[in-house]
């Protein structure tokens, strides 16, 4: 990250400055929240490819709540926390008690997220105006919105829970050897289910995020969220083997893509160019890792 920020600030005219630092910071709360929760079904040895589409249905569901049957903000911000909540939730309790691979529930639950988003919106955008705006407007004299500074409470929130908590040793536990858990008389799948549970609810909170910084609701948004989450885990050191894995180093890994993406384009990128780099410094870190474990080994 010391080195991007060191190139950019040479060969990308008014980088380092605190408007862009700034601009950056209001920009990754929802993938920030969306990752800390890959994170935590990574290191439990599962994968969440329906994250985007969740997050799709949960802005669905807020749009719809708030501009058609007029519930007051609170109210639909919790329905769609608890809808993203229970998609996850019914991935993990799939995958863990009919010991199918998570890909496969979570590639199906990808498709039945998005078609229940345009349903929901009879496939168009909904506004829903000012009444969000607020919860991405940056606070008077810090410069940063109360969607940054809740992200940054969902990381160490997270980075707690998995290293202090039960529920944290056990996923970590899974991960490196799900078999030896179950022999140790450990049931898997109720971890299970309530990690992909938070990483669903997280998915709810990202969808209000990027729903207040866009006043809009769209069900076609966070395409492609799940690779971006997967690669910010990926750079910030998390196997995806499981069993091994950061919060703090996950939330590194965000700020590395989000410095990349926007140097490069301060520089002139084309978009083609930004994903040919990104996907680069991803086959890189997994590269080193890969190094890293086999020179562990030895």
């Amino acid at each position: 990250m010391i080195v991007l920020l060191l190139l950019f600030t040479f060969f990308a005219k008014n980088f380092l400055t605190t408007t862009t630092l700034l601009t950056m910071a209001n920009t990754i709360p929802d993938i920030t929240v969306v990752a800390v929760g890959m994170t935590l079904v990574l290191i439990a040895g599962g994968i969440d490819l329906s994250v985007g589409s969740v997050m799709a249905l949960s802005a669905s569901l807020l749009g719809w709540l708030m501009v058609d049957y007029k519930f007051p903000l609170w109210l639909a911000a919790l329905g769609a926390i608890a809808l993203g909540a229970c998609c996850g939730g019914l991935n993990g309790w799939i995958s863990a008690a009919f010991r199918i691979p998570a890909f496969i529930v979570t590639l199906g639950m990808l498709e039945i997220a998005r078609g229940g988003a345009y349903w929901l919106t009879d496939s168009s955008t909904k506004y829903v105006g000012s009444s969000l705006g607020w919860f991405s407007d940056p606070i008077g004299g810090l410069g940063v919105s109360i969607s940054f500074l809740i992200a940054l409470a969902v990381v160490f929130v997270g980075q707690w829970l998995l290293h202090q908590t039960v529920l944290g040793r056990t996923a970590v536990a899974i991960g490196t050897n799900a078999e030896s858990v179950r022999m140790a008389g450990i049931r898997t799948t109720p971890p299970l289910v309530y990690l992909y549970a938070i990483c669903g609810g997280l998915c709810g909170l990202a969808a209000l995020m990027q729903s207040s910084r866009l006043s809009t609701v769209d069900p076609n948004s966070g395409v492609g969220m799940e690779l971006s989450a997967i690669a910010a885990c990926v750079i910030g050191g998390t196997s995806l083997r499981g069993g091994q894995g950061s919060v703090i180093r996950t939330f590194i890994g965000v700020l590395i893509i989000s410095i990349l993406q926007t140097g490069l384009s301060q520089m002139g990128a084309t978009d083609p160019i930004k994903r040919v780099v990104t996907g680069g410094v991803i086959i890189l870190a997994v590269l080193l890792d890969s190094l890293r474990k086999r020179s562990e080994n030895r």
